[in-house]
């Protein structure tokens, strides 16, 4: 864990690095989200709202004093990194082996993200309802619980779980617009669905599976 950690902490230092030579200017209009306030460029992860210093690259949290973890900076930076100019809301939605480039990671996602979700809720479904309210969640009229969450203004994602019986085990989805792959890279997107599951597993107060996408 500790040299993944490390890992992603060389692949930070090297896109901010990235970030200092981007034209921000041009981030702003690909990405109408971003906010300008003072030295920084403000974006919204999962309703955290994250700094970005425009002379110096360094990402930190606005609004609280936890330390804004590696995978939360590169979420930010890759966004900035790999946003198209066309990039737009397609309203067309897909498990994550359906978006674009994604088959190289779809097992890294079954395993470490969708499996565990199915897990930790089983028996939870009212914890996991009152979890995503808590994050602002817009609830779907489809399974036993259903919300749509905001990891970006511009990247929806879909959290959707149906609780088990006597004849079938739990079982989540978490499914994303189409268009998710035209503002991130798709290594990205798994990152991001496992922030997202962490940050409603912390506040639904269930046991992290310890077999979940290890980014904390």
């Amino acid at each position: 864990m500790m040299e993944e950690t490390n890992n992603y902490e060389k692949w930070c230092e090297q896109w901010r690095e990235k970030f200092l030579q981007m034209d921000q200017e041009e981030l702003k209009k690909r990405l109408p989200e971003l906010k300008e306030e003072g030295d920084w460029l403000t974006v919204c992860h999962f309703g955290r709202r994250l700094g970005v210093h425009k002379e110096n690259g360094k990402i930190i949290a606005m609004e609280d004093h936890d330390p804004v973890t590696c995978y939360e900076r590169l979420n930010v930076y890759t966004l900035f990194g790999y946003v198209s100019p066309l990039a737009h809301y397609k309203d067309d939605w897909v498990r994550f082996d359906r978006l674009k480039d994604t088959s190289p990671f779809s097992k890294a996602f079954q395993e470490g993200v969708t499996e565990p979700f199915s897990r930790m809720f089983s028996g939870h479904v009212e914890e996991l309802s009152k979890a995503c309210e808590k994050l602002g969640g817009k609830k779907l009229p489809w399974s036993d619980a259903g919300y749509e969450l905001k990891a970006f203004a511009c990247i929806p994602v879909r959290f959707l779980f149906w609780d088990g019986d006597d004849e079938f085990p739990a079982q989540g989805n978490i499914l994303f617009d189409v268009s998710a792959t035209d503002f991130i890279h798709g290594e990205s997107v798994v990152t991001i669905a496992a922030i997202g599951l962490e940050r409603i597993v912390k506040l639904a107060g269930v046991p992290m599976d310890r077999s979940t996408f290890p980014i904390f």
